[in-house]
């Protein structure tokens, strides 16, 4: 009974998914595999012309309790579990006349789509709490060394491959195999016990469960120790989906700051080229432009020191005339959707250490309804921060123009991203195209991120566009001229007039906020004598 080298003589199918099974099993017959199955899946493979054992010609015993016991069995379980090279298993099967399994192949049906539809009460659910199912891969998968479990059907290939190769199934695989099986039983437990909390305890639970652990050099700092994990069959514009093309491993921040990168761009949209530049997990660059070259130059005017060592994302390919503006530039890592042969070539020669991903999903719609951070002791869970306005109020007697509310939305949109207290400041450098010419962020005194940063830097970038351009007027009424007409977007509401105040003195006449202070009439009322459009949006933006 023992055939040394793990040859597939008997194979137990039941499978809940039975997409690939019929082929499967046909094949499996072709080798002289005998075939032990149950209920519908038994049928399925009778019907399509595959002998088939029914499992109660194994145990003796029908099917009973409608279907809750098939599979129960000393004559199933011990021929899962014996221990091949176990003289005693063997000499005790023999004896009982039980017959070695050697494949099983089950999977379970998501109990998450069972308590999803509508109108599925408790009893009905707990129906859908498979027993025998589980038990069998979690038997199959103890006793890997001599089954081959199966519990996905994309692996249904995998393993005909390899008996077609050398006629049985490697150790490798089956170790595969075996943790798959304990995950996929995990997962399905897992499901069962958030149900059932809430059902029956009215207690929330959650289990996350990510793969994978990649070790990383370090975490934020050299002394911590970091690694990252991916989430299961995650699809989309995901760095667990990107490519690395050339570079040094990702480290924890590189993770952090692209993420946030990727984000930020994904916010704008794909109808222009966009880019954005991310410094310390917030954005220090961000425009759009009628080329991809246009979008990188103006999010690099937006603050040229901080994109020293920076993320980049865009949302376009990545062609050379864009690469060879960074030529001399420093930035540590480049995410796009694609690149042409001539930039990456250029990106490459620019540098041994430049981490270079491609996500072709980028523009995909993000499939993610939540965001979790966790904190010690404890996970917090929320849904995404979808959208830009609630509604788009003007609240003063000075109009917001209609034709700058796409440099609004852009405005909030960099806002979103851009670490509270949170002020940007956007402007229109060319006709539909826009650029982040400052922000303030992550400040406990919000009038900060208005005074001493924002504005302040504003200046300062525009000291460079203007040495840069020579346009045909002294410094200062550029200046005035540029940030009259900017928009200023706050994730904020005002309390006070003080921030509206300190706009007003760098000559910002046009403001966003969420509203909804006690004090908006004096907001509002300070706003109107200072000539001063504000809009109220009802969406705040905080973002810790």
């Amino acid at each position: 009974m023992y055939y040394g080298d793990f040859l597939v003589k008997r194979a137990l199918l039941s499978v809940s998914d039975k997409e690939g099974i019929v082929e499967f099993a046909h094949e499996l017959s072709k080798f002289g595999v005998e075939i032990i199955s149950t209920g519908g899946t038994g049928r399925i493979l009778q019907e399509n012309g595959i002998e088939v054992t029914d499992v109660s010609e194994i145990t003796n015993f029908p099917e009973m309790m409608e279907g809750r016991i098939k599979t129960l069995h000393p004559m199933i379980h011990g021929g899962v579990l014996c221990l091949r090279e176990n003289s005693n298993h063997i000499e005790e099967a023999k004896m009982a006349n039980i017959k070695l399994i050697d494949m099983v192949v089950v999977n379970l049906y998501p109990f998450e789509v069972t308590v999803s539809k509508d109108g599925v009460n408790l009893d009905e659910a707990i129906e859908y709490i498979d027993i025998g199912g589980p038990t069998l891969l979690r038997s199959a998968a103890k006793n890997y060394q001599s089954v081959a479990v199966i519990s996905d059907p994309n692996d249904y290939g995998t393993v005909l491959k390899e008996m077609r190769s050398s006629g049985i199934v490697s150790d490798k695989t089956k170790k595969h195999l075996a943790v798959k099986a304990f995950r996929h039983t995990a997962n399905y437990d897992s499901a069962i016990d958030t149900y059932l909390s809430k059902e029956l305890l009215d207690e929330e639970v959650i289990r996350l469960n990510f793969t994978q652990g990649r070790q990383l050099r370090y975490g934020e700092n050299w002394h911590q120790n970091a690694t990252f994990y991916k989430e299961p069959d995650v699809t989309g514009p995901s760095l667990a989906n990107t490519k690395q093309l050339h570079g040094k491993a990702l480290s924890y921040n590189n993770y952090v700051d692209a993420d946030n990168a990727l984000q930020t761009v994904k916010q704008l949209g794909n109808e222009k080229p966009s880019v954005a530049i991310v410094k310390h997990n917030n954005p220090c660059g961000l425009a759009t432009g009628d080329s991809l070259n246009d979008a990188l130059r103006a999010a690099w005017d937006g603050d040229p020191i901080s994109a020293f060592g920076s993320i980049i994302c865009t949302n376009t390919t990545f062609d050379l005339e864009t690469a060879q503006f960074l030529k001399g530039k420093f930035v540590e890592l480049v995410l796009a959707p694609d690149y042409e042969p001539e930039a990456l070539e250029f990106l490459k020669n620019k540098s041994d250490n430049i981490r270079i991903l491609e996500l072709p999903e980028l523009n995909d719609k993000s499939n993610i309804d939540y965001t979790y951070k966790y904190i010690t002791g404890g996970l917090l869970k929320q849904s995404k921060d979808v959208g830009t306005h609630k509604k788009w109020e003007c609240v003063t007697e000075t109009p917001f123009p209609e034709n700058k509310k796409p440099l609004g939305e852009f405005c909030i949109n960099a806002c979103k991203s851009t670490k509270s207290n949170a002020v940007t400041l956007a402007y229109e450098y060319k006709e539909g195209c826009y650029m982040m010419l400052a922000m303030g962020a992550g400040q406990p005194n919000r009038v900060d991120s208005i005074r001493k940063l924002a504005a302040t830097k504003a200046r300062e970038n525009l000291q460079v566009i203007y040495e840069r351009e020579n346009p045909d007027m002294d410094f200062e009424k550029y200046c005035e001229q540029v940030m009259s007409n900017c928009v200023m977007a706050s994730d904020a509401f005002f309390p006070f007039d003080d921030s509206v105040i300190h706009a007003n003195e760098y000559n910002i006449k046009y403001i966003l906020s969420p509203g909804g202070s006690i004090r908006d009439n004096e907001v509002i009322d300070t706003a109107n004598r200072l000539g001063i459009s504000l809009v109220f949006t009802e969406m705040r933006h905080f973002l810790h």
